[in-house]
């Protein structure tokens, strides 16, 4: 039996110095990602996780002492790779007409739910993990940043102001497809999409 709630959460007790460990760590990584997404977070062990990851549960120790820190590094890692696919979104946005726009932006969102499955599990699960506040404002200009790509004569006051609604329309969108049956998910993406791009029409 896992001993996960005695243990003091932490994000890494052991940074790899090495291409092995390094490995090491993302295999650990994945195999927790795949266990929570199978199982759900409550459920899923430590000792499982090792199993899954070929590693012993106290090389599994030695990275994350409990089951919340390897939640918590999923967490952030998860929103790294977000920021990072929008960010290439926007290197690309000039190009893009306005429709194609919002919805590369949206089958992007979902390609991310696709490829992280635990994705959904490790939002509800009870992780004292909050993006910093430094991260969520590079995300918002990021956004601006995107917008202003596609109209070059608005002011970034504006765009930061456009951002801000745009992720919470975003944002919104991500628990209702969680809770939204598989025939439905498709479905309310497309009206997500109408919805940020009416928006998006007014504005831009």
């Amino acid at each position: 039996m896992d001993s996960d709630n005695s243990r003091t959460p932490a994000l890494n007790r052991r940074t790899p110095r090495q291409s092995r460990g390094e490995q090491r760590l993302a295999a650990i990584l994945a195999a927790g990602g795949d266990v929570i997404a199978e199982k759900g977070y409550d459920a899923a062990t430590m000792t499982e996780i090792a199993t899954r990851a070929c590693s012993s549960i106290g090389a599994v120790y030695q990275y994350f002492p409990n089951k919340e820190a390897l939640g918590i590094a999923l967490r952030t890692r998860y929103a790294d790779e977000m920021a990072d696919r929008w960010a290439a979104l926007a290197d690309s946005a000039a190009e893009l007409s306005f429709d194609a726009l919002v919805r590369q932006l949206f089958g992007l969102m979902l390609g991310f739910f696709k490829d992280h499955p635990a994705y959904f599990a490790l939002l509800g699960a009870p992780l004292r993990y909050q993006r910093s506040a430094e991260a969520r404002e590079q995300l918002r200009e990021r956004f601006a940043q995107l917008f202003q790509a596609h109209a070059p004569a608005l002011a970034r006051d504006e765009a930061m102001r456009v951002a801000t609604v745009a992720l919470q329309i975003v944002k919104s969108f991500a628990p209702l497809y969680q809770g939204a049956r598989e025939e439905e998910r498709q479905l309310l993406a497309r009206e997500f999409e109408q919805a940020l791009m009416a928006y998006l029409e007014k504005r831009l």
